[in-house]
């Protein structure tokens, strides 16, 4: 898969997300895909258990896409997803098959904290 195919497929992921347009998404996703989050260390294998787990996420999220990355076998998306006031930005990454199919992806979803004193004099907080 070239590089503009590839983004456009991590878009489509994304923008069919958020529409919650399941059956376009799945167009997407390989039968034997993994989803990993590391840092709550689960997985789940498998198309259908990954949809279901998409169709079952609970709350009202809305994901924009800030920046995509891609290259021939793989890319990075940064999103942001907004649920009910509560903003999260998210890193994920792709990996495809020959099809141009998923077959791997990994979301990050890191938490927000307070930097440690001493370099008020140096950053911007927003």
């Amino acid at each position: 898969m070239d590089d503009k195919t590839l983004r456009a497929a991590v878009e489509k992921y994304w923008t069919t997300a958020d529409a919650r347009d399941w059956d376009a998404f799945a167009t997407l996703i390989a039968e034997d895909v993994v989803y990993e989050l590391p840092q709550s260390r689960e997985r789940i294998t498998g198309k259908e258990k990954y949809l279901q787990f998409n169709r079952e996420y609970p709350g009202d999220w809305h994901a924009s896409l800030y920046r995509v990355v891609a290259e021939a076998d793989g890319g990075v998306s940064w999103i942001r997803m907004e649920d009910g006031g509560e903003t999260v930005d998210a890193v994920t990454f792709f990996e495809t098959n020959a099809e141009g199919l998923f077959v791997s992806i990994t979301d990050f979803w890191p938490e927000s904290y307070e930097p440690p004193a001493g370099r008020e004099h140096l950053v911007e907080r927003y």
